[in-house]
């Protein structure tokens, strides 16, 4: 067991010295978050220092984005699952409209019925 300080984790959330242990386990997950981390940022300012954001090359994305951690992943899921189980609580005209415009990429001229010419 190791003994981490949350502190230093989690600054905006601890203002004092907050300690905890965790098994070596999760000591090497934090440490290899870390290292990812750092080498993120090195192949970042190496990009930055070497091409133009105004290039059309690319690289401004992975520039400005980055790649999203398990965390990010798993709120991202949750919150696809959030919105379709409310789109599914829809009327079902409505619930299969929104589902096809948004989860199928249908084209909403695609789905919508015919305008009838004797308006």
């Amino acid at each position: 067991m190791k003994k981490i300080n949350l502190r230093e984790l989690y600054r905006d959330v601890y203002t004092t010295d907050f300690f905890v242990d965790v098994t070596e386990e999760v000591m090497e997950t934090i440490r290899a978050a870390e290292r990812a981390e750092a080498a993120y940022e090195r192949k970042m300012y190496r990009y930055k220092a070497q091409y133009s954001l105004d290039c059309e090359n690319g690289i401004e994305n992975a520039v400005l984005l980055k790649p999203q951690t398990p965390e990010m992943v798993l709120e991202e899921k949750q919150f696809q699952e959030q919105v379709y189980a409310a789109v599914m609580r829809l009327p079902e005209k409505q619930a299969k409209r929104i589902y096809e415009t948004r989860f199928l990429a249908v084209g909403k001229t695609d789905i919508s019925p015919p305008i009838s010419e004797s308006i």
